[in-house]
């Protein structure tokens, strides 16, 4: 870059005489003319035709983009101005340039990483990976490998051999490993359950080994869970990424359905027990009418005719508290209307009375 630069100033400065001091004062005020050129006329231009066209990113890149090119031209004008003092640019002139211009041009990236993956929240449809939770782990994993390369960058402009240290940061990393491999699992467990969102903060869940409870916290290590005994429970995210979860809060709605399960007398009225049970749905407050109730006569029992009730409730966290009161109900209504809850019974029959002796 530098020499295509040099190349197109070079004719220009023919003009100004065989003065090495003149020319390279030249080459400082031509380079300052041509960044103040393109950082007050064509970015000014640019931002007003993205505010027209109303593309808030590619604007805010092109606020960030605008000093690095400037300081770039300047960085460019310098070197030539020494090349032509010196006549031959110094390899440590060169290199402190060069590693100015990589610190300009890795914060200009560092940056832009943050406007591009904000962006990117700000469409979650097509993004879906990519949120408010997710925002700092994919911002800081990119900012340490930006970083990581800037450095490795910088250290070969110094002409500094990178490949012992490699070779000592692999065998460290795989060392660390070893040691945080239980850490690791649940650090990409974690990633993995906010890029998948098989449960937010707010969904009440059953875990395959029967807890049940909501979703405080989703961490990168691990997913705190309250359980309807106030008992809050921490689970690794190696755990949680490795076993059945139901949420119940998932769907297309948070609305979840209870079943009441009612045995009556083969003797009974089932037109009676049918009509009873609606109205009990039908008058309890806390049950929704969309979807509506629905009553189902589901089998000949051993004893029984078993029935069926089936509502729908607002919220999983009042499934216990609404089966109480449909079970009160349903206990006192049947009472009301002679209508037997038969149970298991044993008849005992006596063949003979053993012979007294």
């Amino acid at each position: 870059m530098l020499k295509q630069f040099q190349a197109y100033i070079s004719p220009l400065l023919e003009t100004f005489g065989d003065s090495p001091a003149l020319q390279a004062t030249m080459v400082v005020m031509i380079s300052f003319v041509i960044a103040s050129v393109f950082k007050y006329v064509l970015i000014a231009g640019l931002r007003k035709i993205l505010e027209r066209s109303q593309v808030k990113l590619a604007n805010g890149l092109l606020e960030l983009l605008h000093s690095p090119i400037y300081y770039t031209v300047l960085l460019l004008g310098l070197a030539s101005a020494l090349s032509i003092l010196n006549h031959r640019l110094l390899s440590i002139e060169l290199s402190i340039l060069m590693s100015i211009g990589m610190l300009i041009w890795t914060s200009f990236i560092l940056k832009s990483n943050r406007v591009l993956l904000q962006g990117l929240v700000l469409h979650p449809t097509k993004f879906q990976s990519v949120n408010n939770k997710t925002l700092p782990l994919f911002q800081n994993i990119l900012n340490i490998i930006i970083i990581v390369l800037a450095v490795y960058l910088i250290f070969s402009i110094w002409n500094v051999d990178m490949t012992a240290w490699l070779a000592s940061a692999g065998i460290v990393g795989i060392a660390v490993g070893f040691a945080a491999k239980d850490t690791l699992a649940n650090l990409f467990s974690g990633v993995f359950i906010m890029a998948d969102a098989p449960y937010k903060v707010g969904d009440y869940v059953v875990l395959d080994s029967g807890e049940r409870g909501e979703i405080t916290h989703i961490g990168i290590r691990s997913t705190r869970m309250l359980t309807r005994d106030d008992i809050e429970i921490t689970i690794p995210n190696s755990v949680m990424g490795n076993t059945k979860i139901i949420n119940e809060s998932g769907g297309p709605h948070e609305k979840s359905r209870c079943r009441i399960a009612i045995g009556v007398a083969y003797d009974a009225d089932i037109d009676l027990v049918r009509s009873i049970l609606m109205e009990i749905a039908n008058t309890e407050e806390t049950i929704c009418t969309d979807p509506e109730p629905r009553v189902r006569f589901r089998q000949f029992g051993p004893s029984s005719l078993n029935f069926e009730l089936l509502v729908w409730i607002e919220k999983p966290a009042l499934r216990g508290r609404i089966i109480d009161k449909l079970n009160c109900r349903v206990l006192k209504e049947f009472r009301l209307n002679n209508l037997e809850i038969p149970y298991g019974k044993q008849d005992l029959y006596i063949k003979e009375m053993p012979e007294r002796k």
